[in-house]
């Protein structure tokens, strides 16, 4: 992925070590009230990845996206395309939801009319806490100004990090993937305002996971 320019302003330093050292067990984020004054019950990322070639069908299928998401409204966290090095042709799409159960969100993501109709090569569901405790629409920065990327590191055994960046005004959400029984560790997955794809990167420790994947990604949702 080639650079972008960099944002003005921002501030990225990562101190991999003392962030290491301030990891809060994994039990006790699930414990936490940081989001529970908006919780149905578990938090699921979901990232469905475009099939080449089915821009057409995907544009053909935008109306029922949005009316199948209409449904989820209340339970959304966060949402929007992945895009290409153009900056415009979507490869994905993101949603963060809170739903009751794994079940519920198995069916979130296979019901869905571009996954149905066969736009997406592949899906990404796992089970995530909201360490951040809000939604995107929440994000100071606002919906388009500066680069946003989607940052997804998957691992497994001991837990890494857990503990929030500290440049968290530059978050748009935060937080550990899971088993779904949330016992397990198995990555984490970011969606942030960044100067450039490797600024993003950094906000993992990237020798922690078997890889990380950075992604262009903008806010979604209907246009008003």
């Amino acid at each position: 992925m080639a650079d972008s320019p960099a944002l003005p302003g921002a501030r990225w330093s990562v101190d991999a070590g003392a962030r290491d050292a301030e990891q809060p067990p994994l039990r006790n984020l699930l414990d936490s009230d940081a989001s529970s004054e908006r919780s149905l019950g578990m938090e699921f990322l979901c990232y469905h990845r475009d099939r080449p070639g089915s821009l057409p069908l995907r544009d053909e299928l935008l109306e029922e996206h949005w009316s199948y998401m209409d449904q989820y409204e209340k339970e959304m966290i966060a949402r929007g395309p992945t895009l290409a090095d153009d900056g415009d042709t979507p490869t994905g799409s993101v949603h963060i939801v809170d739903l009751p159960d794994p079940a519920a969100a198995r069916a979130f993501a296979f019901d869905e009319p571009n996954y149905q109709a066969g736009v997406y090569r592949d899906v990404l569901l796992r089970r995530w806490r909201n360490l951040l405790g809000h939604t995107m629409w929440d994000f100071a920065g606002g919906p388009a100004d500066g680069h946003r990327y989607l940052v997804i590191g998957l691992g497994a055994g001991q837990a890494a990090d857990l503990a929030v960046p500290a440049d968290r005004d530059e978050l748009i959400a935060y937080g550990p993937l899971l088993s779904d029984d949330g016992a397990t560790w198995l990555g984490t997955a970011v969606l942030a305002r960044a100067p450039d794809p490797e600024a993003a990167r950094a906000l993992l420790t990237p020798e922690r996971y078997a890889g990380v994947e950075v992604h262009n990604w903008q806010f979604g949702g209907r246009r008003s």
